[in-house]
């Protein structure tokens, strides 16, 4: 009987994970499909191309004020209730942006959408609910994380091919060509509407609006004095001030949810061993995942005649960018695998070992083509199994009633580490420019300085996880429960 009862549990599970890896293809979609549309969504504006830059800088913002709050809302009221709202809300805003017909009105709806990066987070602690009820909780969110992150990046690259292909079949009509992601994501709601079901939450939680408040003060102050250091240069003196009082935010946030009995991040939570490195990590992971893109790809496309770049066209650069996806896609594959026979821990440090050395190469390694393509796989690698396993290790390291905004500071701590290092190596790249023989070009110590820092954040990342307790990410409740008691 009990043989009989476990069975149809795991076959519960791997239908939940499946329409998961559903939700993350439509993800991958609306973070893959625009990017090559960028230059038509310009002339259909009738904008700049630096313009654009704005785009990514107000979704930054959104994602990193609402996914905290989304996921404790998640962790208090359920996950899949709150999952469904963020899909909604996802989905009306990528409606907005096929008809929007001006600069604002498609800044606010591209902003509106990244309401999608808090499904990543709201289903990891789902599956993890689920995996807990059969004390495989730790082991089976590895697991699905993995598969997560194939639907997230194979999402991706089918909406990067697809976009170009639909725009020329629609005959140069943006509006139609936009409607398609739409499409999508309304489906994407309607499966996590019929096909999820709801966790259940911890009685007696509230929300610690207050603490909120505040985590989105500094929040807004970080990352907005990030976006405007990469516009305007370290040379302007509030783009610092703004800096120095996010900080500050940052440290009176801590102090006050020190003093909250439910607090809105539990920060002696945060600060358990087993903790504070996966939340570490996930930062430096997003200075090499979401700030050396640009960077990699204006390399590409310099002219090999001052001396490196490999002068791609646009074309090739994109099968670059689809190469290392490729990669990643493999790196949470084996992540998922190995993880089952070697400890979690010890995988996580050898992945983190793998970005490191990957961008180690870049160094003496990028006049050939094929120099840059292995070292982007062997750095995709390791940041395709620590992308898969941040969240799900945030949530195995959480108490109960906290997997949700465990996993989504994930998700925050990433994307203020990819804006930081957007800014900065957009500083140190428009250092350089003018300096060589071209007046655009960044010189080679400039993307030197970037391969080196990304290096760096790998390598930092695998000391930082030597300091995770050797039994932590264990099934073992018990044994979980003595690495990290309760505070």
């Amino acid at each position: 009987m009990s043989t009989t009862l476990r069975s149809s549990a795991l076959g519960v599970t791997a239908g939940l994970i499946g329409w998961f890896i559903l939700v993350e293809i439509v993800s991958g979609i609306l973070q893959g499909y625009y990017v090559p549309l960028f230059s038509d969504i310009v002339v259909h504006l009738g904008i700049r191309d630096a313009d654009v830059n704005w785009f990514e800088a107000a979704q930054l913002l959104l994602s990193a004020l609402v996914v905290p709050v989304l996921a404790k809302l998640g962790d208090m009221y359920g996950h899949k209730r709150i999952l469904l709202i963020a899909a909604v809300l996802t989905a009306a805003a990528t409606w907005w942006l096929g008809f929007a017909g001006s600069f604002w009105a498609f800044l606010i709806a591209w902003a509106l959408q990244g309401f999608y990066v808090v499904w990543l987070p709201l289903e990891i602690a789902l599956i993890f609910e689920r995996g807990r009820r059969q004390n495989r909780g730790v082991s089976l969110t590895r697991r699905a994380a993995g598969l997560l992150v194939v639907g997230l990046q194979a999402g991706a690259i089918l909406g990067a091919l697809a976009a170009g292909r639909i725009f020329t079949a629609t005959g140069g009509d943006m509006t139609l060509t936009l409607i398609v992601p739409a499409i999508a994501a309304t489906l994407v709601a309607a499966v996590i509407w019929l096909g999820v079901p709801e966790s259940s939450p911890e009685p007696g939680r509230r929300l610690d609006s207050r603490g909120f408040v505040i985590l989105a003060v500094a929040l807004l102050l970080v990352t907005s004095s990030l976006t405007f250091l990469r516009l305007n240069g370290p040379e302007v003196f509030w783009v610092w001030l703004l800096l120095a009082a996010g900080i500050a935010g940052f440290v009176v946030f801590a102090l006050f949810e020190l003093r909250q009995p439910d607090p809105a991040v539990d920060i002696r939570v945060l600060a358990r061993p087993e903790m504070w490195p996966v939340q570490a990590t996930a930062f430096l992971v997003g200075i090499s995942l979401l700030g050396a893109q640009g960077p990699l790809s204006t390399y590409a496309g310099t002219d090999p005649s001052l001396g490196y770049g490999l002068g791609l066209d646009a074309t090739e650069r994109s099968n670059i960018i689809g190469v290392y996806l490729v990669s990643l896609i493999v790196g949470a594959v084996l992540f998922a695998v190995t993880s089952r026979r070697a400890s979690p821990r010890l995988v996580l440090i050898g992945a983190a070992l793998l970005v490191g050395i990957g961008y180690t190469l870049f160094l003496p390694f990028h006049r050939e083509l094929w120099q840059v393509l292995v070292n982007l796989c062997i750095a995709g690698l390791g940041s395709g199994a620590l992308v898969g396993a941040m969240p799900a290790a945030a949530a195995a390291a959480a108490p109960r009633g906290q997997t949700g905004v465990a996993s989504a500071l994930t998700n925050t701590t990433k994307t203020i580490g990819g804006t930081f290092s957007s800014a900065v190596f957009g500083v140190v790249l428009a250092a350089g420019a003018g300096i060589v023989a071209s007046e655009t070009a960044a010189s080679l110590g400039g993307y030197l300085t970037v391969w080196a820092v990304c290096a760096a954040g790998g390598f930092l990342s695998a000391v930082l996880l030597l300091v995770v307790p050797k039994v932590a990410f264990a099934d073992d409740a018990e044994t979980r429960a003595a690495v990290s008691p309760t505070v």
